[in-house]
């Protein structure tokens, strides 16, 4: 099983949408507010160098923005 994290933050449309995704696809992950949460915030800026949400890490991976094409590849998920 892949270790999932997705980075979000209130009112980001791309955000829920991406959560659906998971969801649809049952694919278990851990959610981290960067907008309550300061260490997920220094995580997402400092390691994952990103300043946008939805960022989601996949194991090893990390995919910035809206790309369900690049999710379905790491998840391994047919279209």
């Amino acid at each position: 099983m892949k270790n999932v994290v997705i980075y979000t933050q209130p009112n980001c449309p791309p955000c829920q949408i991406v959560k659906q995704f998971l969801n649809h696809h049952n694919v278990d992950f851990d959610e981290k507010d960067v907008s309550e949460d300061f260490d997920a915030r220094e995580t997402l800026v400092n390691k994952l160098h990103s300043t946008s949400t939805p960022t989601v890490t996949i194991d090893n991976e990390v995919v910035t923005g809206f790309n369900l094409k690049r999710l379905e590849e790491l998840l391994g998920i047919e279209s």
